[in-house]
């Protein structure tokens, strides 16, 4: 089974960590959350690292 990546933008503040670690993966909307630009866009140990490491606990992998 395949698994993507989902962000809980309603859980998301916004804090950019996410984005520091996995620059190529997240970006910031217009409404000053992050969203998934390229779920493969950086290498899989730095997406796990930013779902580590969200202060919220809004990132996950997910089974497609």
């Amino acid at each position: 089974m395949k698994r993507g990546l989902y962000i809980d933008q309603e859980k998301c503040i916004g804090c950019g960590l996410c984005a520091e670690i996995a620059p190529r993966v997240f970006t910031l909307n217009d409404e000053g959350v992050y969203e998934i630009i390229d779920p493969t866009g950086d290498e899989e140990s730095k997406i796990q690292e930013a779902i580590n490491e969200c202060p919220v606990e809004c990132l996950e992998w997910e089974e497609k």
